[in-house]
């Protein structure tokens, strides 16, 4: 099973509901078993706000104490996350009140069929300590000492061991995503990942020279932080290769932006602080790598690549009206520094499309997971992620199937769709160049403003040139994660490494 520095604590199933050595009951669901029945009746009778706060008693008859946070009442519209919630708060509140060791009585729904796996993983989720806290206070480095689960399920097994397995990946990108600009820049984040894969094929591409050659807009974002040793840029790849010949191939871009001024277009007004958050989407693709590892699916063929750049300010900065041609060959005309995710992902969606090609890869996706946008926050809204799929993507009805399994799995999704003004919106204004890379507006006040960067992405990586009626069709999936990924100061969510789990690796 996954190593435990990877979980916040030591997780263990027991099927006693006393005498089990925990010091305290977390009771989220009102069916409760019969040795609670007659303890929660009578605080109902008094109580008319029991069932709708988290509330710490005594059960006389088992004699230990409970809390219980009870899970919402539910409408026609909500989710599974309202059990993640309540777990979460359960657990807020035995670390508030002083216990160490909770037992949480995981329920079952028959409205959402994945609740038991849900239930435990945000109760997980709460009990995650930063990287930041666990290295400079080592005591500090666990909420809890242990975390017992009751699950009255025959698959009580198996369902801890996924939930363990996720939780690792997850917590993986939430240390890579937390991690303020210095303990997370791209030659620390290297360091931190190496010795975790060591079952993987691991690259790094860290030499300017070869930046600069065969990653030019990549290059373009990290000239400013290469003059700087400790901020220098690198593109990491991490390959598993199955043991049977792979049936299908995963590729996925992740933007790991690891500090954003903005560049030269430098954010004002405030707007700066939080930007160490813009790595999320880097994080994400480590932590699926994980679960990857973990799983280790006998077919399917997985490569991730983290490109991890600081967008820095300084004379050594790319400005507004230059001209770079990517690695694909597109002339593209800067319009606004503070655009740089699409920049530094292009070049290595372009390395993924030419392996597709080269290799002869039967069955490829490529992905790009991105806090890119605020437009996709504002379109989304807090907690929802933004699909985008292009022609060959849509044509399999992926975006669906994955909105689909993330609504099961408690991290949702919107599906957008491409049209042919996005890609016109792009389109060189000047003789000399072929692409513009951003308009000089906010993303919250373009029009389509994260479908335009998708189409970006699509055409300054020569994708364009894979889609349906193509000699080499290539399905590709852009992820918008600015909604989902956790905005500081709370933690990282890690989506969504579960959802694309579940929809890609566990179909």
């Amino acid at each position: 099973l996954c190593p435990h520095r990877l979980l916040p604590c030591s997780v263990k199933l027991t099927k006693m509901l006393a005498q089990s050595g925990n010091d305290v009951l977390c009771v989220i669901d009102r069916a409760v078993p019969p040795e609670l029945a007659d303890t929660f009746e009578e605080h109902r009778s008094f109580d008319t706000a029991f069932d709708s706060v988290v509330s710490c008693f005594k059960s006389p008859m088992l004699n230990v104490p409970v809390i219980y946070a009870p899970v919402r009442e539910l409408t026609d519209y909500a989710d599974v996350r309202c059990y993640q919630k309540a777990a979460a708060q359960s657990l807020e509140r035995a670390i508030k009140s002083g216990f160490r060791s909770p037992m949480l009585l995981v329920p079952q729904s028959k409205r959402f069929s994945q609740a038991e796996l849900c239930t435990v993983l945000g109760a997980l989720e709460k009990l995650y300590v930063p990287i930041h806290m666990r290295e400079i206070d080592p005591s500090k480095e666990r909420r809890i000492s242990s975390l017992s689960l009751l699950i009255n399920s025959p698959n009580a097994e198996e369902i801890m061991h996924e939930a363990l397995v996720l939780e690792s990946g997850r917590f993986i990108a939430r240390d890579i995503g937390v991690g303020d600009p210095e303990r997370m820049a791209p030659p620390q984040v290297e360091e931190y990942v190496r010795p975790l894969f060591d079952t993987l094929k691991m690259k790094v591409v860290d030499d300017l020279g070869t930046l600069n050659r065969e990653y030019p807009l990549f290059a373009a974002v990290n000239r400013a932080a290469s003059k700087v040793t400790r901020h220098q840029g690198r593109i990491i790849y991490l390959e598993y290769t199955p043991p049977n010949p792979a049936r299908k191939t995963l590729m996925l871009v992740g933007k790991g932006v690891t500090y954003d001024t903005g560049g030269a277009d430098i954010k004002a007004g405030g707007v700066m602080a939080g930007m160490s958050r813009d790595k999320c989407g880097a994080a994400a693709v480590a932590g699926f790598m994980q679960v990857v590892a973990e799983q280790k699916p006998k077919d399917i063929r997985v490569i991730g690549a983290l490109c991890l750049v600081r967008n820095s300010v300084g004379e050594e900065g790319y400005v507004s009206d230059e001209i770079i041609t990517s690695r694909a060959g597109v002339r593209v005309r800067v319009g606004n520094t503070d655009a740089e995710g699409r920049m530094c992902m292009a070049d290595a969606l372009c390395r993924m499309k030419e392996l597709v090609v080269e290799e002869h890869i039967q069955n490829p996706h490529i992905f790009s997971i991105a806090t890119l946008t605020g437009h996709a926050f504002i379109s989304a809204g807090l907690g929802q992620s933004i699909i985008v799929d292009n022609s060959v993507a849509a044509m399999a009805d992926h975006a669906r199937k994955l909105q689909a399994a993330g609504h099961v799995y408690g991290e949702p999704f919107e599906v957008s769709v491409l049209r042919q003004c996005d890609f016109d919106f792009n389109a060189g204004k000047v003789l000399g160049e072929d692409l513009v890379q951003c308009n000089n507006l906010p993303s919250t006040r373009t029009p389509r403003g994260h479908q335009v960067p998708a189409a970006f992405l699509i055409q300054a990586s020569g994708l364009h040139k894979h889609g349906l009626n193509a000699y080499k069709p290539i399905r590709y999936t852009h992820l918008d994660i600015a909604g989902s990924a956790g905005e500081h100061p709370e933690m990282p969510t890690a989506a969504p490494i579960v959802a694309l789990a579940k929809t890609h690796l566990i179909d």
